[in-house]
């Protein structure tokens, strides 16, 4: 956790918004499991995808050899709200979510380990 918290001002309406910034690195253990459960999520019809749009966004699910497509599609937002929601003085404003590949990840992991 890193612990350079800065002082943050009051918004005109007395409000302060926090953002919170979090960084997982996962290793994807079987791409075609992640891709599958993935292609299952978006065959829900609680998405209100038509076929075009549900062809369009499995393809970019299969075409992602990364896995970084597939697992954007198995993170909820109610996932994300669930690491605030037990703090009642705290009410979830915004929420940004993007999953990529990490590329040099042994680099990285060297850094840390040196500091």
């Amino acid at each position: 956790m890193n612990g350079d918290l800065s002082r943050v001002e009051a918004e005109p309406d007395g409000e302060r918004h926090l953002r919170i910034t979090l960084e997982l690195t996962v290793e994807v253990l079987d791409i075609d499991a992640l891709q599958a459960a993935a292609l299952a999520e978006l065959r829900d019809p609680g998405h209100g995808f038509d076929e075009s749009q549900r062809r369009e966004q499995s393809a970019a699910v299969t075409g992602d050899e990364s896995g970084a497509s597939a697992l954007q599609w198995l993170i909820q937002p109610d996932h994300v709200r669930g690491l605030i929601e037990h703090i009642d003085e705290v009410e979830p404003r915004d929420a940004v979510l993007s999953v990529e590949l990490a590329e040099d990840l042994d680099e990285d992991e060297e850094e840390e380990e040196d500091q």
